[in-house]
């Protein structure tokens, strides 16, 4: 962060805070990012911390700091990705996507619809392989009701974006391009382990 930006930074605070923030002033100053000083009640929405929204947009910027001052690091071009808010700086939001980005976007960009990544992680590990083309793809079985046993309804692929209708802590209820039915909880990114969703 340069002087000038951290000068900025340091009138916003002041304005805002009407003084409140002398610590976060004097940190900015001295070159320490917003990202690292942003205040955990720093006007946020008094909602559960971590929690999974959803992209509202094709194009969401990933910013380096709460603020339209800092650098764009990143564009989101997907509506309804699942992403992880893990910290709140007044109308600010600090995300984690499946592969581990983090930064921060406008809140308005975010919706708290539910929807989940399938098996995200198995992409990553295909991208690690050998590069052949005859690679399975890793997939996730969508079935007729919340049981192995029940019947498969269709072979989900790795990273594909399903809609979270609910979940009981264990299995969730989606619906994959109109599609309605049940995958493992264990198998999403976008829904935590044990956690219900109406």
């Amino acid at each position: 962060m340069s002087k000038a930006d951290a000068i900025s930074w340091a009138r916003r605070a002041r304005r805002a805070a009407g003084g409140a923030l002398a610590a976060l002033t004097i940190a900015a100053a001295n070159g320490v990012s917003a990202q690292e000083t942003a205040p955990a009640d720093g006007g946020g929405s008094g909602l559960q911390i971590p929690r999974y929204v959803s992209l509202k947009a094709d194009r969401v910027n990933l910013r380096r700091g709460p603020g339209t001052e800092y650098p764009i690091a990143w564009v989101f071009r997907r509506a309804g990705l699942p992403v992880e808010v893990i910290k709140e700086f007044e109308g600010w939001r600090q995300v984690r996507d499946a592969e581990g980005t983090t930064g921060w976007v406008l809140s308005t960009m975010l919706s708290g619809r539910r929807t989940a990544l399938i098996l995200p992680w198995e992409l990553h590990e295909q991208a690690k392989g050998d590069g052949k083309a005859d690679a399975v793809t890793a997939s996730a079985t969508l079935r007729y009701d919340e049981s192995e046993r029940s019947r498969p309804i269709a072979n989900v692929e790795a990273g594909v974006l399903a809609s979270i209708i609910t979940c009981d802590g264990r299995w969730c209820r989606l619906s994959v391009g109109g599609v309605r039915g049940y995958i493992e909880q264990t198998k999403l990114w976008g829904a935590y382990q044990g956690e219900v969703i109406n």
